[in-house]
């Protein structure tokens, strides 16, 4: 079993800076390709962007790509998304997952998720 906490989320303006925070725990998190996803009210859930295990490989959705960057530190557990020059559409409940590998994650099928961040962005 592993557990995914985030963190980060608040009210921020439209064009500021923001970073998220996933805290894994549980069994062996590093094992793991993780990622972001989202969900705006009356939206299906988007993914976001996503890591391998080793945190040398990433992907992106062509919505976030040059805004967003995805990274992890797997010393602390820890997976980050910095979101830069944030718009009101990025206004989502952002919640982590993690898989066995990364392909899983990018399309959904992850096996743990965690309990979300709100991120609202005002224009």
């Amino acid at each position: 079993q592993v557990q995914l906490v985030e963190s980060g989320g608040g009210l921020v303006q439209a064009g500021d800076s923001l970073r998220l925070s996933c805290a894994a725990s549980g069994r062996s998190p590093s094992d793991y390709a993780m990622g972001w996803f989202r969900q705006a009210p009356g939206m299906e859930r988007e993914y976001v962007a996503a890591i391998n295990w080793r945190g040398v490989d990433t992907y992106y959705a062509a919505s976030v790509k040059g805004r967003f960057s995805i990274s992890r530190d797997n010393a602390k557990r820890t997976m980050y998304l910095q979101m830069n020059s944030v718009k009101p559409e990025d206004t989502a409940v952002y919640y982590c997952a993690a898989a066995l590998n990364v392909r899983a994650v990018t399309v959904g099928q992850a096996d743990y998720w965690g309990q979300g961040t709100q991120v609202t962005v005002s224009s």
